[in-house]
């Protein structure tokens, strides 16, 4: 089961998805992509890994503009199409990562993406404000009010960026096959459940 399946994982900032992720692939011997993805990116884009960097999970409508270029070529406008060229970097990545199967993949839409392989489950791992502030402060040195804000931020971004790539609504339990609280089972009980799930799934 393990060296086939492929486990998606959104997460809510903070909320550890990424732990989750990197525990899961330990225990499963799978490959785990997270930044890793960006490195493949920029090799067989030739976009540079810090543009990629800059780009990693956000949206904004210069997307959509290029997007409404090519559906009314007409209009009189100008605008780069380096986010689309992102997108797709992105896309042909991961589906080549998806085509080998076996491994764990965080965020930046891989469900959506690999929605159409077999074995594929997808988790969203979320967890209460306090949780999830308490994390921040731990790991990046900064306040409460600060950590606050940073969750704040890097959830509209994710969402706005999932939101707009996908057919689907980030967060929404019914996005995902798995939607799991570390801050009531903690990360180890997120992991458990996750192969809880993947051995009955294989049943």
């Amino acid at each position: 089961m393990a060296g086939k399946e492929i486990i998606t994982i959104g997460r809510e900032f903070g909320s550890g998805g990424h732990e989750v992720g990197r525990r899961l692939a330990a225990e499963l011997g799978l490959k785990l992509y997270d930044k890793e993805l960006l490195k493949m990116m920029a090799q067989e884009s030739n976009i540079c890994e810090k543009v990629l960097e800059d780009y990693d999970e956000k949206n904004s409508g210069s997307l959509l503009y290029s997007i409404m270029m090519d559906v009314y070529p007409t209009m009189n406008y100008v605008g780069n199409t380096l986010q689309r060229q992102i997108y797709q970097a992105q896309y042909d990545t991961i589906r080549k990562v998806g085509q080998k199967g076996g491994c764990v993949i965080v965020g930046r839409g891989a469900d959506y993406i690999l929605r159409d392989l077999p074995h594929v489950t997808s988790v969203f791992i979320h967890a209460s404000d306090e949780f999830r502030i308490g994390r921040i402060v731990e790991y990046e040195h900064v306040s409460p009010q600060k950590a606050k804000d940073i969750i704040t931020k890097a959830d509209k971004k994710r969402a706005s960026y999932y939101n707009f790539q996908t057919e689907k609504k980030w967060g929404n339990v019914s996005s995902y096959h798995l939607s799991l609280d570390a801050s009531d089972i903690g990360i180890d009980g997120c992991v458990r459940v996750i192969r809880a799930y993947l051995e009955e799934k294989s049943r």
